[in-house]
């Protein structure tokens, strides 16, 4: 289950990423902003920073789930 909320994790924070790229083209690096597009620049700040966390915490799932590990029969 921990492994599923891991891959759940990386997959949003694959998604922000994307955003954070579709963004920066579209407003052509927020240069060309519509006039009360404001949110873009909260976008540019908060987008990113999602992916970052989503990111660490789907690294940090995987990392804690439990392994299993088959034994080789005797």
């Amino acid at each position: 289950m921990i492994r599923f909320l891991a891959i759940v994790a990386g997959l949003f924070s694959a998604f922000f990423i994307f955003y954070t790229i579709r963004l920066l083209v579209v407003t052509s690096g927020l240069q060309q902003v519509r006039p009360g597009g404001q949110g873009a620049y909260i976008g540019a700040v908060v987008f990113p920073i999602l992916a970052i966390a989503l990111g660490w915490a789907g690294i940090r799932a995987w990392r804690w789930a439990p392994r299993k590990t088959r034994q080789a029969p005797q």
